[in-house]
């Protein structure tokens, strides 16, 4: 049985007596291969920020349970389906303005200056909720798998303490809630 699973997935059949060749289709994937893509609301070559991100939380969905007493007996049926937040980590880069775009997503939510809530969202500029994909990479930094978050808009966005005996990166840490969650193929 192993064998007809090797077969299938690597195309090639194990004879009798000879050693098998390591094969990365039979791999996991990796929890550290991986980019995440925001979609911006601007269009043409800009129309998505892509970022190498530090750390992803997971992407959690979770269901309620509904109880139903009867006698002696539970039963127990799915209820509310609620996403909960998914926070995603930032190298704080000095190229590309990556600060400045992530802050101007939470400034589409909540506006600093103005102190108005979703700015322009009545008007129908106001495009907050965007579409959030994190590609799952290969051995190769292929994309084989991506979770896509749709309705994703920033809760909260926190640049790290600045100090002076740490020797690491800078980061932006942005907390992300969403209305659901699908998993894709490839690049779909």
């Amino acid at each position: 049985m192993a064998n007809a699973y090797y077969a299938t997935q690597t195309n090639r059949v194990l004879n009798v007596g000879e050693e098998p060749m390591l094969s990365h289709a039979l791999e996991s994937y990796r929890a550290y291969q991986w980019e995440v893509e925001i979609s911006t609301p601007e269009g043409g070559d800009d129309s998505v920020l892509t970022l190498a991100a530090k750390q992803v939380s997971e992407i959690t969905i979770a269901s309620e349970t509904i109880v139903a007493d009867r006698v002696n007996d539970k039963f127990h049926y799915p209820g509310k389906v609620t996403p909960e937040n998914v926070t995603i980590t930032f190298d704080n880069l000095v190229k590309g303005q990556v600060a400045e775009k992530l802050f101007n997503w939470l400034s589409s939510v909540y506006d600093p200056i103005s102190g108005v809530f979703t700015p322009g969202f009545m008007q129908g500029a106001g495009e907050f909720k965007r579409q959030v994909s994190l590609y799952m990479l290969d051995n190769t930094m292929f994309p084989v798998k991506h979770v896509r978050l749709y309705g994703a808009y920033p809760r909260s966005w926190k640049l790290a303490e600045f100090n002076y005996a740490t020797n690491e990166f800078h980061t932006i840490q942005v907390d992300i809630q969403f209305d659901f969650a699908v998993q894709y193929s490839g690049l779909d």
